[in-house]
């Protein structure tokens, strides 16, 4: 005799706006960073709604997690919009960044298998590949995360809880300041050899020269983007 299942339709629709809610998430996330949305733009809902056909509901809770990944912000009277750089967030940032990513190295150098060092070889070499074709974008600032250099080693680090910091709470903030480093000519190149200098410790199980390089990158990283920034609000000399 056939099971007969109940099949609650508020709880096949909750499903239904949760999964177009996380594809919203995405698809804003894409379009903020690489800039088809401006930086400091307003995001009405409306509008929104009819440019993508869906209702309101799963496009606020996309909106919600664009928040929560501070993406965008909300004011009271304003509305949403999508955030601006700030020069004082950027350094907050990358001085967090620089402490986790070099740590996720030197515990990848010691755990990562052959799989992800595969992964992070292959990564590596469409990159190389994009830089003899003629591109100097920095790397990965476009890319998703499976194609990501930074997030592929911290997976393999074998720490929950880092992973779960850079490539969810930062991930997306990272992304939106490493795509203005297109803007820094001679930075794709650069920061492609760092990762080779990178790959080759984390390859030789080199815990300490892993963290050492990984520290180095994102330091010439922050020093590259910051004078696009400008100073923190608070260091202004015409403050």
């Amino acid at each position: 005799m056939e099971e007969i299942v109940d099949i609650d339709p508020e709880a096949e629709a909750a499903r239904a706006d949760g999964a177009l809610a996380q594809s919203l998430f995405q698809r804003l996330s894409e379009a903020i960073i690489q800039g088809e949305i401006p930086l400091g733009a307003k995001l009405s809902e409306p509008v929104l709604a009819r440019q993508f056909g869906v209702s309101r509901a799963p496009l606020r809770e996309a909106l919600n997690r664009l928040q929560e990944r501070r993406l965008v912000q909300r004011a009271p009277r304003l509305g949403a919009r999508v955030v601006s750089l700030s020069a004082a967030t950027f350094r907050e940032i990358y001085g967090v960044r620089e402490a986790l990513e070099g740590f996720a190295a030197r515990a990848a150098a010691i755990a990562m298998g052959a799989d992800d060092l595969d992964r992070l070889r292959a990564i590596l070499s469409l990159q190389e590949e994009a830089l003899a074709r003629g591109g100097d974008d920095a790397p990965n600032a476009l890319g998703g995360e499976d194609r990501d250099f930074h997030a592929v080693i911290a997976r393999a680090s074998g720490n929950a809880l880092l992973t779960g910091l850079l490539c969810g709470d930062l991930y997306q903030q990272l992304r939106l300041y490493r795509s203005q480093l297109k803007k820094v000519p001679g930075r794709g190149a650069r920061a492609v050899l760092e990762h080779r200098r990178i790959l080759d410790a984390i390859a030789e199980r080199d815990a300490e020269m892993a963290e050492w390089q990984m520290r180095r990158h994102v330091t010439a990283s922050y020093a590259a983007l910051a004078p696009l920034l400008g100073p923190p609000a608070s260091e202004d000399p015409c403050a």
